[in-house]
């Protein structure tokens, strides 16, 4: 079923709360990672560090209803981190902080293009979560206006790169503009207070913005978007691939869950993120695609080659050579392949 994604402006009556993104060591020769354990009960390690997200609606699920916990029936810690946004939730990712992180796609291939050694194992949604504000009262309309103009946008995410397709779009570049780098929660603080012109936004922060603040979409496409990217670190994928297999189960376990059930999907997002449940209904409902295919491939493929050579422009990477390589391992279905969500209880 293809979403329909509509506009903010028709949630902007709602009253809501506002809202507050290695090398190994050894000699001689390289020895292979030990074989996960077979044995009933058994596990390949004894904490599993995930993060959580508002803005994968996917992981609130599996955090809400406690499978993982369940499945490894206190064999294994599972210890929840919550992202603030996909920067942090890559820099959690590099510093082995977490095993498992959800990023914007475009995320997962600037970290990977970097030296960030992670693979997308998921597709958790195929989002409509990006967008350019002004604050309520300014006289600005589109974004060829925002020429000499001050904007707040988290660099490492879906929305700056949004903001940098949508800048060129209008015929500017960043010369033609000044980035404020916040961080999400941050950046609408900013755009409300008129301390910045514009804030290049993410749900559900944007539309509570817009409801609240009585904030303005100037800018919203879609096809700007980069798909939610289920993310892995390589070294935790070798070493535990029965737990990797376990979050996946419980990923797809979410997505069943969650299409059969978008009013109480809301309702845990609005608990989480602490917003009015009529704006977490329209992020869900209208801004939200979770019926997508959720191997990574073709499609995704397609909306990073694009995006990639934006990065080598913009000075993020360093040349399309590492952009190419990147999206040549980015990508690792061996976990989807396998996915059973009718093993999660």
């Amino acid at each position: 079923m293809k979403k329909k994604f509509l506009p903010l402006i028709a949630i902007a009556a709602t009253v809501a709360i506002a809202l507050s993104g290695c090398a190994g060591e050894g000699s001689g020769a390289v020895a292979e990672p030990e074989p996960a354990s077979t044995l009933p009960g058994e596990w390949s390690a004894d904490v599993l560090n995930i993060d959580f997200a508002t803005y994968n609606p996917l992981s609130l699920i599996i955090k809400d209803q406690g499978w993982l916990e369940d499945a490894t029936e206190g064999k294994v810690a599972i210890n929840w981190v919550q992202s603030a946004g996909s920067n942090k939730a890559n820099e959690a990712l590099r510093a082995g902080a977490i095993d498992v992180g959800s990023t914007a796609g475009s995320a997962a291939l600037l970290a990977r293009s970097n030296g960030s050694p992670i693979q997308a194992i998921d597709i958790y949604s195929q989002p409509n979560w990006a967008a350019i504000l002004v604050p309520a009262g300014s006289t600005i309309t589109k974004v060829s206006e925002l020429k000499g103009k001050s904007i707040a946008a988290t660099k490492g995410t879906d929305p700056y790169f949004f903001l940098l397709q949508s800048l060129g779009e209008a015929g500017l570049t960043l010369n033609d503009v000044t980035v404020q780098n916040l961080q999400h929660a941050d950046g609408k603080a900013a755009l409300e207070s008129g301390a910045v012109d514009a804030w290049s936004g993410l749900d559900p922060l944007l539309s509570t913005s817009v409801a609240t603040a009585g904030s303005k979409i100037i800018y919203d496409n879609i096809d700007f978007n980069s798909y939610g990217f289920l993310n892995a670190t390589e070294s935790f994928l070798e070493k535990s691939p029965d737990l990797a297999q376990l979050v996946v189960d419980a990923y797809e376990k979410a997505r069943e869950y969650a299409i059969a059930n978008p009013e109480e999907t809301a309702g845990i997002l609005a608990t989480v993120a602490g917003i009015d449940p009529a704006i977490a209904t329209s992020v869900i409902a209208d801004r939200t695609n979770l019926e997508v295919d959720p191997k990574p491939g073709k499609k995704q493929h397609d909306v990073l080659a694009f995006i990639g050579p934006i990065f080598v422009e913009s000075g993020d990477v360093a040349s399309q050579d590492l952009i190419d390589s990147a999206l040549d391992s980015l990508f690792n279905t061996e976990f989807i392949d396998k996915s059973d969500p009718s093993v999660i209880g």
